[in-house]
């Protein structure tokens, strides 16, 4: 079986859902995980998406923050959510589904950005984006349990130095900073992920999702950062054939500043 699966920060799904029409009628793929839909769950627009072929919807909307779905072709588990900091934000969302006969669990994360200054002490949106994903560090990917795990999202870090356009000038930008680096670092490591896009992509070579509203030419400037992610747990990384960052995503009318990445697996 042959399954490809797109995560994609929407930046308010009602606001996109065009582009949102465009990509799943043009690129099909069979599961499209979306952040920050900006919408509660009554507000979500179920009948379009099930008209183009998506008739299994898992929403954990927020009124106009934040919020989470998984839009899939394919039959999905009753979905869960943990709240992180007991913020009461919608920002987890989790599923099984059944792929060639195996069963896998899918996490769809919407980190929090983390304000403008990289100062937990004056920052409280900087301390619970590290609060946040220390708690996230209990999170395994192998849970004992014989299921296969997938993790994607915006988690709003580019821990490589090639996942910003300038290492040394965001040092002390927030998605980039040590603290925030080094922690999902960490994080990886303790949870037994395999960052995917990393791992069949040379350290040297630069990667990007997400280019700011405030560049004028964003193509030209091309300051990018690589704040999307797709991990599994290591015994799924067999199955795992290729990636695509749709670039030209950002250049679409009322466009995301983020774009769909998309993991293609065979099972």
């Amino acid at each position: 079986m042959e399954l490809s699966l797109t995560t994609w920060n929407i930046n308010s799904v009602r606001l996109r859902l065009p582009i949102v029409e465009r990509f799943l009628k043009d690129y099909q793929p069979d599961i499209l995980c979306l952040q920050e839909i900006k919408c509660l769950n009554d507000q979500f627009p179920y009948k379009p998406l099930r008209e183009l072929g998506y008739e299994h919807i898992e929403v954990h909307g927020q009124k106009g923050y934040h919020g989470v779905a998984i839009v899939s072709r394919v039959p999905l588990g009753e979905g869960f959510s943990t709240d992180y900091c007991a913020m009461g934000d919608t920002r987890h969302i989790s599923v099984v589904f059944d792929a060639g006969g195996r069963k896998i669990r899918l996490h769809n994360f919407y980190v929090p950005a983390g304000g403008d200054e990289p100062d937990p002490e004056i920052n409280p949106k900087f301390r619970h984006k590290l609060d946040f994903l220390e708690e996230m560090k209990v999170l395994k990917a192998d849970q004992g349990d014989g299921i296969g795990s997938i993790l994607v999202g915006d988690l709003n870090i580019a821990p490589m130095e090639n996942d910003v356009w300038s290492h040394k000038q965001l040092l002390k930008v927030v998605s980039h900073t040590p603290v925030e680096t080094e922690g999902m670092k960490d994080l990886i490591a303790k949870g037994g992920w395999v960052d995917l896009m990393r791992h069949v992509t040379p350290e040297d070579e630069k990667l990007y999702t997400w280019w700011s509203y405030r560049a004028k030419d964003w193509q030209a400037a091309n300051r990018g950062r690589r704040l999307d992610h797709i991990w599994t747990s290591p015994d799924l990384v067999p199955a795992f054939q290729r990636f695509d960052i749709l670039t030209e995503a950002r250049g679409w009318e009322k466009p995301s500043d983020h774009v769909p990445v998309t993991a293609s697996f065979a099972f």
